[in-house]
């Protein structure tokens, strides 16, 4: 309760009063001479909110500056009186009220006690009597006014008041057995109270009846009339209690632990509802959700059906269904950036310098995203592009994602899709499921903030599909230019622009990816590193960062270019550098120990302490062969870690028959087995090769690591260089690899992973390479350095490769056939192109 008041009274009239008796002290003299009903002047305490009856005692806390002075002011008399009148509820809230805002009845208070603290002052009131306010004499500093005190409520009909008293007693009694949490001496004051007068005030000191209904039983000049008020308010107050009772009673059946909180709600809304009370709590957040409406940027349709979705609300009680879901709805849409865009840096030069400083090559990509900026500096308003890194792991495909994001100035958020089953986790669940919510690609907007960041895509040829869906149908809405400005998740169902979105997809391989998804995207193929690459990566950014990750500096550990050579080479097979940066950690720990424990203050580790730090090497890759037998060629295939060289191995069997393929051969591997002996025997007298050979001797074809599947078309040429060279007796060159798809008609196509299959060549020490000639252009892929090394030869048909793969002499003649038949004299065919 609040209080209004003025400053020290120094009247020296005072009233008698019951509490004080008859009795007077000498400084009484004055009042004493008052007659009961006689008027006098009193400062007065104007209470707000609450009612002071007789008889009760009540702690009352005094801060406003003119009720503390009233309070002084009754305090400085040797009686401690004050009028407690209480204030209109109509009055202006907060502000000093005035005589007019204030009842003409209130009561005579006693100040028991007082205590200060900080700027309030603690008081102990006792009402005594009845008052009546005759005239006001002042209002500054504190309000004074002349008062007399009224008669007690004189009783009209003896037997009227008795029934009355017994029935409002027998209520308590009910009030009291539905409430065991009242206190046993507030029990002991309420049954054991003789006078009506005194129970009807007690009653009316305790029941939260409100302003009117405490000053009309003040008022009341009966007791007859009094404990009629108290009876009615008090039937009406056990009416609330036995419904509270009831509810409880029905709600605890049900109710358990993780209930709890809701079933108190439920009782809560149940009071409010029989009460006629309004919601406010519900209210007060209906409004905070139409004031952020009302200042959010949304498109017309979404703040039509935000609207719509909002007045559902305000209409829902807080415990239905329904209510919770709308309010999540309007969360989301809220908070998502419709229109909100971040501003891109269009410094091409400090954008090439931030891709260059994160990343060591890859041109391609780098001269992609400075295309993108200028287009952006000419035509603000020009779609984001949606591009697809595809290489083997570890060659920075996502930390280049990030370094792209840094570059235009705009956040980053990535989404793995690798092992995503589900379409409805990017395009979210329909609201009539419990539960549900906006798809992963909402989301990630929603934390992004803005609509035009970049977004990466993991392991989009991870994807799988079940009975649930297939999340890349799902994908080609999302990443088509034409579709997705109106993209339409299940939860919101509201369109959303995406066209802004710079969608980076990554893949280890394009395989597994649907070709309609494939066509959605640009593919930016990012090969294995060549090993001086690798040595300029280690240099630039792993040693450092493994350094600055460890706790050491640059002068307390240097790795020689030897050492991490042989670290690339005998320690990691791999086309990116993941397990080289695991290494040199690895070496870096061990430094770092050796520091700690005081071994020395600075190392330098050379390829001779390799072994040291990191054990025996794990791998020995293929190396060219100083000397190949007859029936061996050395080919080159493409793997997902990078490229390897393999050599095509056949020998004859004499009197057997057909093609044996050992090795762990794929279907299309061994069809160009098959293929390159058919043209070999369908163009024997052209090599120089006797056809009884083809019929009296069986081939064995192997290829070694028969534990590792290998498959692909790619070589076909190798195969048949093996083959010419087990059936003519010339040995194919050993500084030479080979690969190309062959077909019976002699023709060599293309084939893929040009500069992963040269770089392995180049790390086995061959020189030497044989490409079909429409791959001439993907040379232009592979290093210079690495191009400076080599000699390229370009063939188109299969009779070139027996030209330019064996050697000229025989070295092991092929066994006499028993036919004695002539063999016809090979003429080589003309030289093919080298580069």
């Amino acid at each position: 309760m609040s209080e209004r008041s003025e400053k020290p009274d120094t009247s020296p009239q005072t009233p008698p009063t019951r509490a004080q008796g008859k009795s007077k002290e000498p400084t009484e003299q004055a009042a004493s001479n008052e007659k009961p009903g006689q008027p006098f002047e009193l400062a007065v305490l104007a209470l707000q909110n609450t009612t002071l009856f007789p008889e009760t005692v009540v702690p009352l806390a005094v801060g406003r500056p003119r009720s503390v002075a009233a309070v002084e002011a009754a305090l400085a008399t040797p009686e401690k009186l004050i009028a407690c009148i209480t204030v209109r509820p109509e009055s202006i809230a907060g502000a000093d009220a005035t005589p007019s805002e204030l009842y003409s009845v209130g009561t005579l208070v006693m100040i028991k006690r007082m205590e200060r603290l900080d700027d309030t002052m603690h008081i102990i009131a006792q009402g005594t009597e009845r008052i009546k306010v005759l005239d006001w004499k002042q209002q500054e500093p504190y309000l004074r006014a002349l008062v007399r005190i009224l008669p007690e409520p004189r009783i009209v009909d003896p037997e009227e008041v008795e029934a009355a008293k017994r029935n409002v007693q027998a209520m308590i009694q009910q009030a009291l057995a539905l409430l065991p949490g009242v206190p046993p001496e507030v029990r002991v004051a309420i049954l054991g109270s003789v006078e009506p007068v005194r129970l009807a005030y007690f009653l009316g000191s305790i029941l939260n009846l409100g302003v009117e209904q405490e000053q009309k039983m003040l008022e009341a000049e009966t007791a007859d009339e009094l404990l009629h008020l108290a009876h009615v308010y008090l039937a009406r107050e056990l009416e609330i209690i036995q419904l509270r009772s009831k509810i409880t009673s029905e709600a605890q059946s049900e109710m358990d632990k993780a209930q709890r909180d809701y079933v108190l709600r439920q009782q809560m809304k149940a009071i409010q509802k029989e009460l006629g009370e309004d919601e406010s709590g519900e209210r007060v957040e209906a409004e905070m959700l139409r004031e952020r409406l009302a200042s959010a940027d949304l498109p017309d349709e979404v703040r039509q059906e935000a609207e719509r979705e909002l007045k559902r609300l305000e209409r829902l009680p807080a415990a239905a269904p329904d209510y919770h879901v709308i309010r999540s709805y309007l969360d989301y849409v809220l908070e998502l950036p419709w229109r909100k865009s971040s501003e891109d840096k269009l410094d091409l030069i400090e954008a090439r310098k931030i891709l260059d400083e994160d990343h060591y090559g890859l041109e391609d990509v780098k001269e992609r995203i400075l295309e993108f900026l200028a287009v952006i500096k000419l035509r603000p308003d020009t779609k984001s592009p949606i591009l697809c890194f595809v290489g083997p792991p570890g060659v920075g495909k996502t930390s280049l994602g990030r370094s792209i994001a840094r570059a235009l100035g705009r956040q980053f958020e990535r989404l793995s899709l690798g092992g995503m089953r589900d379409e409805a986790e990017l395009r979210g669940h329909r609201r009539t499921y419990i539960g549900s919510m906006p798809g992963r690609i909402i989301q990630s907007i929603r934390r992004a903030g803005v609509n035009n960041f970049v977004l990466m895509l993991d392991e989009i040829d991870k994807l799988g599909n079940d009975f649930r869906g297939d999340p890349a149908s799902a994908l080609l809405e999302i990443l088509d230019p034409q579709q997705n400005n109106t993209f339409r998740d299940h939860y919101l169902d509201l369109p959303f622009d995406l066209s802004k979105v710079f969608f980076i997809a990554t893949a280890n391989q394009m395989g597994p990816i649907p070709p309609p998804l494939r066509d959605r995207m640009e593919v930016i193929n990012l090969a294995g590193y060549s090993d001086p690459e690798k040595l300029q990566i280690s240099r630039r950014y792993l040693i450092p960062r493994q350094i600055s990750e460890n706790g050491l500096n640059e002068s307390q550990l240097k790795i020689e270019d030897d050492a991490i050579e042989l670290i690339a080479a005998r320690y990691t097979r791999e086309a990116g550098v993941r397990q080289l940066e695991r290494n040199i950690g690895s070496i870096a720990r061990k430094v770092a120990l050796k520091i700690a424990q005081g071994q020395g203050e600075s190392v330098t580790v050379t390829a001779a302490d390799i072994k040291d730090y990191l054990g025996a090497p794990r791998f020995y890759p293929e190396q060219a062969r100083k000397e190949l037998p007859a029936g061996v060629a050395t080919g080159m295939a493409w793997t997902e870690m990078g490229g390897e060289v393999l050599f095509i191995e056949a020998t004859l069997l004499p009197g057997g028959k057909g093609l044996t393929i050992t090795g762990q051969l794929g279907e299309v591997m061994q069809e160009s087995a098959r293929a390159a002996q058919s043209y070999l025997w369908s163009h024997a007298a052209e090599f120089g090769i006797s056809a009884e050979m083809f019929r009296d001797y069986g081939v064995h074809l192997h290829v070694p690591a028969a534990a590792i599947p290998k498959d692909g078309p790619s070589a076909g040429v190798s195969i048949t260089a093996a083959l010419a060279s087990l059936y003519t007796g010339r040995r194919v060159r050993p500084d030479t690899a080979m690969t190309g798809e062959i077909t019976l008609s002699g023709l060599v196509f293309p084939v893929g992973g040009i500069k992963e299959k040269v770089l392995a060549a180049h790390r086995a020490g061959i020189r030497r390479i044989i490409l079909p000639l429409r791959n001439e252009a993907d040379v232009e892929e592979i290093p210079e350095d690495v191009r400076k090394e080599l000699q390229i030869v370009f063939i188109s048909r299969i009779n070139e490769v027996v030209n330019v793969a064996l050697e000229m002499l025989v070295a092991n003649p092929p066994p006499p056939i028993a036919t004695g038949r002539d063999q016809a004299a090979y003429q080589p065919d003309s030289e093919a192109a080298a580069v």
